[in-house]
């Protein structure tokens, strides 16, 4: 096969692995009101609805930095920390359908843009945070990698919030 060939059988995979835990983690809501949707079933703070918002709008964040950089991660001052609380959980006027929706839209984004980029080695500079090595560059791949498994991670804590809510599985 040549290197096109490979390049294509590469975003086809990373591409079909993100599906499959997209899939899981919307499985996971099915049938599910607002309400339930926005209840907390656990000791965690988290709910299923703000999973799905979460993944969103970490997934849109990811994406937009493959292309713009480090300041499509936004600013981390005290405004920043709040609203990072909120896309954890579901507030007044949001619905599931509306988030479901709106992580359909970013998915579609996210597909559109790794079957154009012209390079999964380009790299961008990470952004500066005590969580990020300095100075560390992230190929378009890796930050792939990176939502693939914070993808994974979330569907799998939505899972366990499932159960505990209504004892319904996804995974098990």
């Amino acid at each position: 096969m040549n290197t096109t060939g490979n390049v294509a059988a590469e975003r086809g995979d990373l591409l079909q692995s993100l599906a499959r835990h997209r899939y899981f983690l919307r499985y996971t809501v099915r049938d599910l009101t607002d309400e339930q949707a926005a209840q907390r079933a656990t000791a965690s703070e988290l709910c299923l609805g703000g999973l799905i918002k979460h993944v969103a709008l970490t997934e849109r964040q990811w994406i937009s930095f493959i292309l713009d950089g480090p300041s499509a991660m936004g600013s981390w001052d005290e405004a920043s920390v709040a609203d990072w609380a909120d896309a954890f959980r579901m507030l007044a006027g949001e619905t599931l359908s509306g988030l479901l929706a709106e992580y359909e839209r970013v998915a579609r984004r996210t597909d559109e843009v790794v079957a154009a980029l012209p390079d999964l080695e380009a790299t961008q500079p990470l952004p500066d945070a005590p969580w990020f090595e300095q100075g560390a560059r992230w190929s378009a791949r890796r930050v792939l990698l990176h939502v693939i498994a914070e993808t994974a991670q979330h569907a799998g804590h939505a899972d366990i919030i499932r159960e505990s809510l209504d004892g319904a599985k996804s995974m098990g």
